[in-house]
């Protein structure tokens, strides 16, 4: 369960990066055909990738919270770990997917012409700052694995 948990949340970690990369290459491009399909591409990983890596994450980790003697609440670099999670499986599954459509559809209505052409607004900024955002998120889950700050809680009689 281990290999398991670690293998996804890196996966859902490397995808951020992907729909950062791609977001930043949307944002950075004067060629529209590089935005649209940059748009795509994002679309296409998040429709795959976001649902199964953000779930399999969420559970991998309270199995092992509850399978292990470390517990899910017994530390408090744990239950911050389960929380920043859930909130980041949720935030990905409906506020993520939702903006990576919401781009997608934006190039669909104008399959030719300039970036100019394109009515996206704020689109092209969400597309860099909600993977980025959700890439910190997920990078400050890594530094709770690695460094265990705050130590244990009290147990629930004390």
């Amino acid at each position: 369960m281990v290999v398991v948990h670690v293998v996804v949340s890196v996966s859902w970690l490397a995808l951020m990066l992907c729909l950062l990369t791609l977001g930043a290459t949307a944002l950075a491009t004067d060629n529209a055909d590089t935005l649209r399909i940059a748009y795509r591409a994002m679309e296409m990983l998040g429709d795959v990738l976001i649902i199964p890596l953000s779930l399999l994450t969420l559970v991998s980790g309270v199995v092992l919270a509850f399978g292990t003697s470390w517990g899910l609440f017994r530390y408090y670099w744990i239950s911050v770990k389960f929380w920043l999670t859930l909130a980041a499986t949720a935030a990905s599954i409906f506020a993520l997917t939702a903006r990576l459509h919401d781009a997608a559809a934006a190039v669909a209505r104008h399959p030719v012409g300039p970036v100019s052409a394109i009515n996206l607004g704020f689109v092209r900024y969400n597309m860099v700052i909600v993977p980025a955002v959700a890439l910190l998120l997920y990078l400050a889950n890594v530094i709770l694995s690695v460094f265990k700050p705050w130590g244990r809680r009290p147990e629930s009689g004390d």
